[in-house]
């Protein structure tokens, strides 16, 4: 349990200062909407190019294991989307964000580090690889679907629906920050020492930032408002996403033990605060997002914990 203590609770008290931050006044609610737009365009951009970059292009193919998380997510971001459109009537847009939030782990924020702190510094390797595919290929798909869905019903084309959809992808400063991230570890370069110091210290603020901004966000804001979403999202998020993800690993995709454990921490993880961030700069689903992120994290002290004392982990935590 001291794992998740030492990294569950900082983000939750990060966005508890965002709070109180605006409950006393020391921050209007502009400043939400300022701090989200500096994430989504510079900083997070920079932390993800960053993270790719530094991966090792030859060992970041573990097939097994991406194919196991991917398809985790897949799996749960296709039932999730459904379910969405299905139960709560929600539009295409709006579910995209529910699966979304049901399936983005907060990998890169809490995962790297308690995989560290769990398994030693060698469980920080699939930690990054799931982030950095994760990362890839959900917002991608995510942000896609969001601008097909606010296309759809406005009397386009099929075709230009298309072409607006992947043109927003295109200009997407995250998938910008991804791609270049990873042409550079698939050419194998080194990264200079100034500008990798430049986007360690700038990258390092998305995760504070977003959630920061989330606090901030949640001023004044009924978070009971769509709790039955909320619910469903959270329990999906911590139950069955993980559920899902450890029977393709264990059954399918057939990952080593010592990598199987983290893949099924990692999708045990709360919602990331970059879904957050992409709700807000794309003004969708906004308050039931932050409030499944909100409480994710709360919850995920306990079912992360749970997790910690199953003996098959505790019998794989590295001394």
């Amino acid at each position: 349990m001291e794992p998740v203590l030492n990294v569950v609770l900082p983000v939750f008290a990060i966005i508890l200062s965002g709070y109180l931050a605006g409950r006393a006044g020391v921050m209007g609610p502009s400043s939400t909407d300022a701090l989200n737009r500096f994430v989504y365009y510079v900083a997070l951009p920079v932390l993800l190019g960053h993270s790719m970059a530094r991966v090792d292009a030859a060992t970041i193919f573990d097939w097994p294991f991406i194919l196991a998380y991917l398809g985790g997510n897949g799996v749960t971001f296709a039932g999730a989307y459904f379910l969405s459109r299905i139960a709560f009537k929600n539009d295409m847009s709006q579910s995209s964000l529910f699966a979304m939030v049901s399936v983005f782990a907060n990998t890169g924020y809490m995962g790297i580090p308690l995989a560290i702190v769990a398994f030693g510094p060698d469980a920080a390797l699939p930690a990054a690889i799931a982030t950095v595919f994760q990362t890839l290929v959900f917002i991608t798909v995510t942000e896609v679907l969001i601008t097909a869905g606010k296309s759809k019903g406005t009397g386009q084309a099929l075709a230009k629906v298309f072409v607006d959809s992947l043109w927003g992808l295109i200009k997407s400063p995250l998938f910008i920050g991804c791609a270049v991230g990873m042409a550079w570890s698939l050419g194998g370069l080194t990264l200079p020492v100034p500008v990798d110091t430049y986007a360690t210290v700038l990258g390092a603020a998305a995760g504070p930032g977003a959630l920061f901004a989330l606090g901030l966000f949640l001023v004044g804001k009924p978070i009971s408002e769509g709790m039955g979403e909320v619910s469903v999202m959270v329990v999906i998020k911590l139950l069955i996403h993980p559920l899902v993800t450890w029977v393709l690993g264990a059954y399918v995709f057939d990952v080593r033990l010592d990598w199987l454990v983290v893949l099924v921490m990692l999708a045990a993880l709360p919602t990331g605060a970059s879904c957050f961030v992409l709700a807000q700069q794309q003004t969708v689903y906004i308050r039931r997002t932050s409030t499944a992120t909100l409480f994710s994290t709360l919850i995920a002290v306990v079912t992360i914990g749970a997790f910690f004392a199953l003996p098959q982990v505790a019998d794989t935590l590295l001394p």
